[in-house]
């Protein structure tokens, strides 16, 4: 168990979902899917057609709405910064503008602060570095100026940390789709280890570049073959017609801090952290382990003092991959036992698609959300449920379901799994009336 009680204070989100929370999970509830065919990619030359697509989203629109409502001096930063950088970093920006507006501490921040920030995630920018790599085979002085800068993952945390002025610990961590709850384990260990008082999980949109989509492709990752002319039916977990998950973009923010002092500060309260775990599985290649899954989840719930029948509700990683979403259920079943009848678990790609890297965070706002309304969202376009799926995956409709203790999956490529346990708040301050 944790020495230190960590809540989450703040939330923040960016998908073709919505980009605030309310619209975000109100169209999660109404089973509404965020995947078209790609409109700001170039397809053309490659499998993959549909996706999760962000890219014209109107970032420049969205810095200039928060004038007036924040400190002056740091919208002149997010509008100077923001609107010069590259997608990836500029949606970054606005989601920890965001969080730190809604967890009421945005005016709060001091000069000489210990608030910390971890990005979640790695190889950000590839879109943008591939359009540089074809400035530069045309023309080597065609190469962005800033380039050097804008291209390096620790322009995300760079960026934030000026914009906000957090002046803690700071660094980036990368364990492919299970970064984002990496970065939250690496939260709770500020707090834990090194007395942060307040610490941000900002998880970057990937900008995904048409090498990677067609990398995914080739491996047999993403879905390619069945559905481009009907792009909402392409992401279908636990569906005998899945065949790989799609990718998307999305971005989200937790402002995590320790309870004493957002207690002390008045502050509301989303959610209680019991804990974050992960593992390795000690294999290179994107074969997900039962062995290994199960393993994590029992060390979580021991580590936290949770009994399996304590769980409501799990968040599944859920990819739309035929062996992926097995080993998961499998491994569940493993860990779970008889109250696999009990628990409910849905899975959020089926909907957002797969935004990889910051797939946790994204999919912990949502599951956090469903958590305090007592309803979870559909798992859509099940037309023929695997026959191995014998647990209740909400599928095709929304369930009104009592959730005290939630479970959060996420598997990474290469064997990197992490896990969290999260609990419902509903002492002083809590977002539950």
């Amino acid at each position: 168990m944790l020495k230190k009680r960590v809540v989450i204070t703040g939330m923040s989100i960016n998908t073709p979902l919505g980009d605030n929370l309310e619209t975000f999970i109100n169209n999660l509830l109404a089973g509404k899917s965020a995947i078209c065919n790609w409109k700001t990619l170039n397809s053309s030359k490659i499998y993959s057609k549909v996706g999760g697509d962000l890219g014209e989203y109107d970032i420049s629109a969205k810095i200039d709405s928060y004038q007036g409502k924040i400190p002056t001096e740091v919208f002149n930063r997010f509008a100077k910064l923001g609107k010069k950088s590259p997608f990836s970093i500029a949606v970054s920006l606005q989601t920890a503008v965001e969080a730190f507006l809604d967890a009421g501490y945005i005016d709060k921040i001091q000069e000489g602060n210990n608030i910390a920030t971890v990005v979640a995630g790695h190889n950000l920018n590839q879109k943008y570095t591939f359009e540089n790599h074809d400035a530069f085979n045309e023309d080597p002085d065609y190469v962005d100026g800033l380039f050097a800068l804008y291209g390096l993952d620790t322009h995300h945390v760079g960026s934030v940390t000026d914009v906000l002025q957090l002046h803690g610990p700071a660094y980036t961590v990368g364990a492919a789709c299970a970064s984002g709850n990496v970065a939250l384990r690496c939260a709770v260990d500020e707090i834990q280890q090194h007395d942060v008082p307040v610490a941000a999980v900002v998880a970057p949109v990937l900008d995904y570049s048409p090498l990677d989509l067609q990398g995914m492709a080739i491996m047999g990752a993403i879905s390619y073959k069945s559905f481009i002319d009907e792009p909402h039916r392409a992401s279908r977990p636990y569906d005998t017609k899945r065949e790989g998950f799609v990718p998307s973009h999305g971005a989200a923010v937790l402002v995590v801090e320790e309870y004493e002092h957002a207690i002390a500060r008045g502050a509301k309260i989303y959610a209680e952290i019991l804990g974050v775990e992960s593992s390795s599985d000690g294999n290179h290649l994107p074969q997900p382990s039962q062995i290994g899954q199960a393993r994590l989840m029992k060390r979580l719930l021991k580590n936290c003092n949770v009994k399996p029948e304590e769980v409501d509700y799990i968040s599944a990683h859920a990819t739309s991959t035929p062996l992926g979403d097995l080993t998961e259920l499998r491994s569940i079943k493993d860990v779970f036992g008889a109250h696999c009848k009990t628990v409910k678990i849905n899975a959020p790609k089926s909907m957002l698609g797969h935004t990889c890297w910051s797939a946790a965070t994204v999919e912990t706002v949502a599951a956090i959300l469903q958590m305090n309304r007592n309803e979870l969202h559909p798992s859509i376009n099940i037309e023929n449920l695997d026959a191995e799926v014998d647990i209740d995956v909400c599928r095709n409709q929304k369930v009104k379901h009592n959730i005290n203790i939630l479970l959060k999956n996420s598997f990474g490529f290469g064997g990197l799994n992490s896990i969290s346990l999260i609990k419902k708040y509903t002492g002083k301050g809590s977002v539950i009336k």
